[in-house]
C-alpha cells in the first residue's frame, strides 16, 4: 500500500542461501520471494526491509528495464560471434584457403565484440543503479528502513559466505538468478571476507558501523564494474546518507 502498487504474490524458495528476489511481467503478474535461508538468518524487521527492497524493484519495473537493457548486448554478441565463426568454418574449402570476405568478417567480429563489452559494462552499471534505487525505496516505506536493511544486508553477506553450493545444478541456478537477487552470489565470498573481519562478537549495528568505515580498494572498485550489485560498503554508505 505504501508503494502504491497491487499486492504481489509471495513465495518461499527452498534454497539454503539467504536471499530474496522479485519478478514481474504482464502475463505472470508480480511476485516476490524470499529463500528459506533468509528466514532462518534475519530477524523479522530485517525481512520486512528486504521485502521493501524487492517491492521497490516491482515499483520501478526493474525486471522489464533490465530485460530490455540486456537484449542489445546479447544481439551484438551474437552478431560478432557469427562473423568470427564464419571465418573459422568457411576459411577452407576443398583444401584451398578462401580469403574473400574474411577481412571484412574479422573487422565486423572484432568491432562487435568491442561494442558488446562497452554495452555489457553499461548494463551492469544500470543494474547496480537499480539496486541503489530499490534500497532507497525500502528506506522510504519501512520505518527505520535504512537501519533494518543495512543490518539485513550485512548479515546476508556474512551468512552466504559460509553456505556452500553443493551441486553443479545449484551453481547454475544461482548464476541464472543472480541479477534478481538482493545480493550477488558471485561476489559474496569476497564480501563475506570483509564482513568476517568485523563479525566476531559484534552486534548487528556495530558490524554495519565498521563496514561503513572500511576503505574501498582500487581492486574492489575494478571488480565492482563487472558485478550486477554495488560494493557492500558503498551500498551501506548510500543507505546511511539516505537515512540522514
Amino acid at each position: 500500500m505504501r508503494s502504491g502498487i497491487k499486492k504481489p504474490k509471495v513465495g518461499i524458495a527452498n534454497i539454503p542461501v539467504p536471499n530474496a528476489f522479485a519478478y514481474g511481467s504482464p502475463i505472470a503478474g508480480t511476485r516476490v520471494a524470499v529463500t528459506k535461508g533468509l528466514l532462518d538468518t534475519l530477524e523479522e524487521e530485517e525481512v520486512e526491509a528486504v521485502l521493501g527492497h524487492e517491492i521497490g524493484h516491482l515499483k520501478h519495473k526493474d525486471v522489464q528495464i533490465m530485460m530490455f537493457a540486456s537484449f542489445l548486448p546479447s544481439l551484438v554478441y551474437l552478431l560478432g560471434r557469427s562473423a568470427l565463426y564464419s571465418i573459422y568454418f568457411g576459411g577452407y574449402y576443398g583444401g584451398n584457403k578462401r580469403q574473400s570476405g574474411s577481412g571484412i568478417a574479422l573487422l565486423i567480429g572484432a568491432l562487435s565484440m568491442a561494442v558488446y563489452f562497452v554495452l555489457l559494462l553499461f548494463t551492469l552499471g544500470l543494474s547496480r543503479l537499480r539496486e541503489y534505487y530499490a534500497d532507497q525505496h525500502s528506506a522510504s516505506i519501512v520505518e527505520e528502513g535504512s537501519r533494518k536493511l543495512s543490518e539485513g544486508l550485512a548479515k546476508i553477506v556474512s551468512k552466504t559466505g559460509g553456505t556452500r553450493i553443493r551441486h553443479h545444478q545449484d551453481a547454475f541456478m544461482f548464476n541464472s538468478f543472480k541479477s534478481l537477487f538482493i545480493s550477488d552470489p558471485d561476489n559474496v565470498e569476497k564480501d563475506a571476507f570483509k564482513v568476517a573481519e568485523f563479525a566476531t562478537n559484534s552486534s548487528d549495528q556495530a558490524l554495519v558501523e565498521r563496514l561503513l568505515k572500511r576503505r574501498i580498494t582500487a581492486t574492489e572498485r575494478a571488480v565492482e564494474l563487472f558485478s550486477t550489485h554495488p560494493n557492500i560498503t558503498k551500498r551501506l554508505r548510500a543507505l546511511r546518507a539516505h537515512g540522514e
